[in-house]
């Protein structure tokens, strides 16, 4: 399976995407997913207010009318109209005169990015606030400051976008990404854009072992909230999963492993960049809990679920991160598309992810006797090579993709020889490897 998204398609959705205010929860999110909606059938899951999710309680509906100061010369600033980023995501409603020194608590900028508008959020501690460069900061005047910040706090609902696209077997593979954060382009939009376009992907083809589940919902609270309804199905049923986040500017990328370690979502993983040709152009890390994204949630000890994260530059190895600057100069459609490509080819080494048996593993069989090698004519080496490599390696622990590695073939040569050998009777599968496993 070979992606192919034009840069351009991404690009489009992208400027649509990207004024659209956003929020764990809110209209802006609904938006959003009206138009992911165009490539991915999402079904919505509506969390009422005030719902209990393990520790966690899904806060009210943040609504957003106006925010702005007025300046002690007349002048409006800080107009959330003009940037999303000016207000503190999920400020409480405000209106008054406040002096500049008064005003300055309720500031946040960041003296080491002197020219980047900081993202800051308050979800869970009622507060309100502005945000800016610090350069602008350092720039306001003394004198009495006019603050209007027009928002509503209501019960409402905390949106969860689900699509299901089933296969063979129910036996699932899981993509999950967020929908939360206003103007962050490498940080938010990335995620989705490559998301939608993988499902579209993987519908184009004929025939799906696995059934993909894909999930866009609000990071941390989204997830917990999704396992608070789900999780016990996800045990029973996921096979590997993935959190698709900080995939679209042209960095190395960058592989956070499930907390297993060495799972089949892993292997997977490890495997699709391995042959396209990426061997010194990533960077894998073992899994932390410090940090990241649903991957905390998802592998949390009571779900323990075999989900990572294929990232591009990470979250924690980029300045712009959660600022400004993180904005459509930082990303890159070409590489975004080529994301698309590596989580397509993860999918594939997934589906291909059989284990075989041979029938009797002493020596190795006479392949002419069995069809599977020509008496006369030219000798397609590479075909037997993938055969003896099959025959020797099906020893009920290995998957298709680590005999590929271990042989220098690709992934379908190998599979094209293990299918062959089965129809010669040679070897029997075994279904896959859902847990940890040799490397």
């Amino acid at each position: 399976m070979k992606a192919v998204v034009a840069p351009e398609e991404l690009e489009e959705y992208f400027d649509r995407l990207w004024p659209i205010l956003r929020s764990i929860t809110g209209e802006g999110v609904r938006r959003s997913h009206d138009i992911l909606s165009e490539i991915i059938p999402l079904e919505r899951i509506e969390i009422p207010s005030g719902t209990e999710c393990f520790d966690w309680v899904v806060p009210k509906e943040w609504v957003v009318r106006e925010a702005y100061l007025i300046d002690p010369g007349g002048k409006r600033i800080l107009d959330i109209a003009e940037n999303n980023l000016h207000l503190v995501n999920y400020s409480v409603p405000f209106r008054g005169v406040i002096s500049r020194r008064d005003l300055d608590a309720h500031l946040y900028s960041r003296p080491d990015l002197p020219e980047a508008i900081p993202y800051v959020t308050s979800y869970y501690e009622p507060r309100w606030g502005f945000c800016l460069s610090h350069i602008q900061r350092d720039a306001l005047p003394e004198g009495d400051y006019q603050v209007v910040i027009d928002t509503d706090l209501i019960e409402g609902s905390l949106t969860i976008g689900e699509a299901v696209l089933p296969g063979e077997t129910e036996s699932e593979v899981l993509i999950s990404t967020y929908t939360c954060h206003p103007s962050m382009a490498n940080n938010e939009l990335s995620g989705p854009l490559v998301s939608a376009f993988l499902y579209r992907e993987l519908k184009s083809l004929e025939k799906r072992r696995f059934t993909y589940r894909f999930l866009f919902l609000p990071e941390t609270i989204g997830s917990v909230a999704y396992l608070q309804l789900r999780g016990g199905e996800l045990k029973k049923k996921l096979l590997a999963g993935y959190v698709v986040t900080c995939v679209g500017d042209s960095g190395p990328f960058n592989y956070k492993k499930t907390r297993h370690g060495n799972h089949l979502a892993d292997r997977a993983a490890l495997h699709a960049l391995e042959v396209d040709g990426r061997v010194d152009a990533y960077k894998v890390h073992d899994f932390f809990p410090d940090g990241g994204s649903d991957e905390r949630q998802y592998c949390s000890p009571g779900f323990n679920l075999p989900v990572g994260s294929l990232m591009r530059t990470m979250y924690r190895d980029y300045a712009e991160y959660h600022t400004s600057m993180d904005d459509k100069n930082f990303i890159n459609f070409n590489a975004m598309s080529d994301t698309i490509e590596v989580y397509a080819k993860i999918m594939e080494t997934l589906e291909q992810s059989e284990i075989w048996d041979r029938v009797d593993p002493r020596c190795e069989p006479q392949l002419s006797k069995h069809g599977l090698y020509p008496s006369l004519g030219t000798i397609d080496r590479e075909q037997v090579s993938a055969m003896m490599w099959v025959l020797n390696y099906s020893d009920g622990t290995r998957e298709i993709a680590e005999i590929a590695r271990l042989s220098g073939l690709s992934i379908d040569q190998i599979s094209n020889a293990a299918q062959q050998c089965a129809k010669a009777g040679l070897i029997v599968p075994l279904g896959h490897l859902d847990r940890e496993g040799e490397s």
